[in-house]
């Protein structure tokens, strides 16, 4: 019998992610991988949104933006046929990293090692049971079958996970009878990509930047005149069952680029290929006593670019939690967040994955009315940030026990600038840790003194902020803000408030 404090099942960028982020809190993840080596068929192509930020905060972008060989794209996204076009913004509220996800693998494979995570791959789960005390799971393993005990059990296992199927929770919604398939290829001689990003098909003509749809489905492309590499998009439905392990050929890609465009348009070298349908599931729960969900076993959304966003900050907001319950101070309650909050956000995504697909799917004259209405409303700013902020998941404000609370209690803490007596630092760098912050901005000995009982587990700092925008920040281990003391607020309110919100979140003193 093999003991650890989680069981992580499926080592893909949630697993591994989580994985990463228990080592950073003292907690022995083992981490058990049914595939034998890491799975080369593309699957996403990129991080984007709030994750970005969150990588920052952990010190690892710049690793993760070294390793990108494809150059960052302008920042314009697709949302159900339309696009989200912030290349008239300075500060655009939505970026995006192309990093190919066996890519990105790798990297989070690289980190959980340089962290001595224990990680199993050709281990399969077999079997799940727990009691009030503990998970027990079954594994088959190449050498043989064997039994691992652990605190939690954590399913990162997919789609199709077996960890969810196990624990009994219901996982309701909507597959959609579409097939898309996504290819970065070049194109020979015979094509001209012209200066504004249209295609010259000889025996065709001009096929547009863009989107066009016809009878047959819909056909994307994006192209530079001064890049040899395109990115071709075709969604048709199919009653086809493809399985995602099988990969897609260049036969594939042109018979669909065939039937949706009815015409031949010659490609050259593959670069990536990539098949997937769309799916619109939400687990009824995160939490099944000591069984938990997280990523694609918790959730599938109905359009690209949001997966990996979401499943990896799942594993973020998770993380910190669990390792609280293991190490004994963990608050009542607490646990219970992790399905309330990552619960909320997976419904904010379905939203607007949802909204496109209606947007996508229509093919009458009011459905292509509805497409002209919503892209004139995305020329103005106002509304062009908030789908911005709503896609790259930047606008979740977890809800915060108490009243009156500050404008910051539930947001992603803002990267301040910071001047210490040590020099000048940032939020950003003081996260890197993966522990609880306190944050005085004001000089208020009487905020640092109450937290001062809670300094094994919470780390304070004194600086000054060229903008403040709070006497006292309470930042989570995720680097969401737990409470915030409003500029010159009075200590007889501040003081029990903080005290407070630290027993809520990180328990007794």
């Amino acid at each position: 019998m093999i003991e650890a404090d989680v069981i992580i099942v499926g080592a893909g960028p949630t697993g591994l992610m989580l994985a990463a982020e228990l080592r950073l809190a003292g907690v022995r993840p083992l981490v058990l991988e049914r595939q034998p080596q890491r799975r080369v068929t593309p699957k996403a192509g990129g991080l984007g949104g709030q994750i970005l930020e969150l990588l920052r905060y952990r010190g690892l972008l710049e690793r993760f933006q070294a390793a990108c060989t494809d150059p960052v794209p302008a920042p314009r996204f697709p949302f159900g046929g339309v696009h989200l076009d912030f290349t008239q913004l300075a500060d655009p509220p939505m970026h995006a990293l192309p990093l190919p996800q066996q890519l990105l693998e790798q990297l989070l494979d690289e980190r959980a090692g340089e962290l001595d995570v224990d990680l199993r791959r050709g281990h399969e789960v077999v079997g799940v049971s727990q009691d009030a005390a503990a998970v027990t799971v079954d594994v088959r393993g190449p050498d043989g079958p064997y039994q691992v005990i652990a605190r939690y059990l954590v399913g990162c296992d997919g789609a199709r996970s077996r960890v969810r199927d196990r624990a009994g929770i219901g996982f309701p919604g909507t597959t959609y009878p579409e097939v898309n398939r996504l290819a970065q290829v070049t194109l020979p001689d015979t094509v001209t990509i012209l200066g504004n990003g249209d295609l010259d098909v000889p025996g065709f003509g001009t096929i547009r930047a863009g989107f066009t749809r016809t009878d047959r489905g819909l056909f994307g492309v994006s192209a530079s005149p001064t890049s040899t590499v395109v990115s071709l998009y075709t969604i048709e439905d199919e009653s086809t069952e493809y399985d995602d392990d099988t990969p897609m050929t260049v036969t594939e890609l042109q018979d669909s680029l065939r039937r949706v465009l009815g015409v031949d348009l010659p490609v050259g070298k593959a670069l990536r290929l990539s098949r997937f349908t769309f799916k619109a599931h939400q687990a009824e729960r995160y939490r099944h006593r000591r069984i938990l969900l997280a990523g694609d076993a918790a959730h599938l959304f109905p359009a690209t670019g949001v997966a990996i966003n979401a499943g990896m900050l799942d594993a973020v907001n998770l993380a910190w939690k669990l390792a609280a319950d293991i190490h004994g101070w963990a608050p009542a309650g607490l646990l219970d967040t992790y399905h309330h909050e990552r619960h909320l956000a997976g419904a904010r995504t379905m939203l607007h994955t949802r909204a496109q697909v209606a947007l996508r799917r229509g093919h009458d004259v009011a459905a292509e009315a509805l497409r002209e209405v919503f892209q004139e409303l995305l020329a103005d700013e106002s509304p062009l940030r908030r789908m911005g902020a709503l896609v790259a998941g930047t606008d979740i404000r977890y809800p915060m026990p108490g009243s009156d609370q500050h404008a910051l209690a539930g947001t992603f803490a803002p990267d301040l600038t910071l001047h210490t007596d040590q020099g000048t630092t940032s939020v950003a760098e003081l996260m890197q840790t993966a522990r609880p912050v306190f944050l005085d901005l004001a000089d208020r000995p009487d905020l640092r003194q109450i937290a001062g009982d809670w300094q094994s587990r919470v780390e304070i700092h004194t600086a000054k902020a060229d903008q403040r925008p709070a006497d006292a920040v309470l930042i989570r281990p995720d680097a969401h803000v737990a409470w915030a003391a409003t500029i010159d607020e009075p200590a007889d309110t501040a003081a029990p408030a903080l005290r407070e919100a630290l027993t809520g979140w990180f328990g007794t003193p």
